[in-house]
């Protein structure tokens, strides 16, 4: 007679199993036990080490409460590979961590930009010590909890997220447009959601009372999340918080200036102009096309070349004038839009032999083209929010068209104008067959993100002008051609 104990399909009583999952050296039972590969001899402590890790960093972000169990067994991970204990402490920031133990400065730099190996080359040890210190940036990065934030408190989240660009193989800054904005870095859907959290974090500060403050004040770090709150609440700043603002603005446009001036001065090089006789100066000759000139003039005998001629070459650079003209939405969905190409019409406007006009709507239009020079001074002239009346922004656009064919129209908007779509879209079109060269511009950001009425993009694909939309770097080149 059968002994009933021994059916095979009799529960298994997890008291006689000796693994525990949490205990990162154990190795006697195999992940899947149906998986014949996953024999105990397979299984690597490593592998289990960098579970724990992850385990322990998704409990923590979608889970305030702690897991004592996933604590210790993360701490005794650490500890094993010899990395810090402070690497688990939710309150240290990665500078202060960094601060104690500068060795590990050089590891977070490209840290996720490791290209895997194949399953024989891997390191899993060295997998193991990454994913410790990812896990760290990551959580400080994305847990920020809830409630009031102060100014020590966001200057610290916007250094770790430095940490973190970083650790993506990017600038501070690079991925959340800021000052590292037209670097020429992107950070596509995850930069999207950097700005998303900081500008969380913005809105849960009490800035006014930060602002007045010249000691916080001084610990904020300007952004574009916290340059877009500046500029909406600042009708509501007086006396000592109105001018750490406006210092915050300064040095924001300032910084992004400097980035996108160098961009401009790469892209606006201009033609040879070969209807100019080059300079007959020493620096201008051009060695190589006056030896193949003279070669005739070659005597073996001598083994000298007497030169009949010399060569130079053509320094000169071809600019026209012309006439750029930027019509930017400022309603809320598009301040990056605003401040970026703000900022760059300015620089458009201090080349030679380009005139720059530069106006800004919402369900009113404003010709901004007297302060284009000074960007800083447009900003504070701008009101975001409201509406969107492009027809209003298109009738004081359109004077200002003197050649058709020695002109360009930057027009940045989502273009969502509903009952207004139509008419508007009739005069660009109108404007387009003029000669005038049109270019639609759904965003100009460092994160990418743009939403552009789709009604707009297929018609505006149809006219043979589609959507620039993206870094600011697109921009930039869609203007080069105009440039030169």
């Amino acid at each position: 007679m059968t002994d009933p104990t021994d059916d095979p399909y009799d529960p298994i009583d997890p008291t006689d199993d000796p693994y525990d999952p949490l205990d990162p050296t154990d190795s006697t039972h195999p992940t899947d036990p149906t998986d014949p590969t996953n024999s105990p001899s397979s299984v690597d402590p490593d592998d289990n080490r960098r579970q724990v890790l992850y385990w322990r960093l998704l409990a923590r972000l979608f889970d305030h409460e702690e897991q004592p169990a996933l604590e210790s067994a993360s701490l005794a991970v650490v500890e094993d590979i010899g990395l810090p204990s402070a690497l688990l402490d939710p309150g240290a920031s990665v500078d202060s961590v960094v601060q104690r133990h500068p060795e590990l400065a050089d590891e977070f730099d490209g840290l996720m930009t490791q290209e895997p190996e194949p399953d024989d080359a891997r390191d899993r040890a060295a997998e193991v010590r990454r994913a410790a210190l990812a896990s760290k940036v990551l959580l400080n990065v994305f847990s920020t909890g809830s409630g009031t934030v102060s100014a020590g408190q966001l200057a610290r989240w916007q250094s770790d997220a430095g940490w973190l660009e970083r650790a993506l193989g990017c600038p501070p800054g690079g991925m959340r447009g800021g000052r590292a904005s037209g670097a020429g870095l992107t950070g596509g859907g995850l930069g999207a959601e950097l700005a998303d959290v900081e500008a969380d974090l913005v809105q849960r500060m009490h800035l006014r009372e930060v602002l007045a403050d010249p000691a916080l004040a001084a610990k904020l770090t300007p952004s574009m999340s916290l340059i877009e709150q500046l500029l909406r609440d600042k009708g509501n700043l007086s006396g000592i918080a109105l001018a750490n603002a406006k210092s915050l603005i300064r040095r924001y446009v300032d910084e992004v200036a400097e980035v996108l001036r160098t961009q401009v001065e790469k892209a606006t090089v201009g033609e040879l102009d070969r209807s100019v006789p080059p300079k007959r100066v020493f620096r201008n000759l051009d060695i190589d096309r006056t030896i193949w000139k003279n070669l005739t003039n070659w005597s073996p005998e001598e083994e000298r070349l007497y030169v009949d001629r010399l060569y130079y070459r053509h320094t000169v650079r071809r600019t026209t004038p012309q006439r750029l003209i930027v019509v930017v939405d400022q309603s809320g969905s598009m301040v990056d839009s605003m401040v970026n190409c703000t900022i760059l019409a300015s620089i458009f406007a201090g080349l030679p032999k380009v005139d720059v006009h530069l106006i800004a709507y919402d369900t009113r239009a404003i010709d901004l083209t007297p302060w284009v020079h000074d960007p800083f001074d447009v900003l504070l002239r701008t009101n975001l929010g409201g509406g969107n009346d492009g027809p209003v922004a298109m009738a004081m656009a359109r004077p200002k068209i003197a050649e058709p064919k020695n002109t360009v129209m930057v027009w940045i908007s989502d273009f969502y104008e509903f009952d207004r779509s139509q008419p508007l879209f009739e005069s660009i079109e109108a404007v387009h067959r003029s000669g005038v060269r049109f270019i639609p511009v759904g965003s100009v950001t460092s994160s990418g993100r743009q939403e552009v009425n789709p009604w707009f993009r297929e018609r505006f694909k149809a006219l043979g002008t589609p959507v620039v939309s993206g870094h600011i770097d697109k921009l930039v080149h869609e203007l080069k051609t105009f440039l030169t």
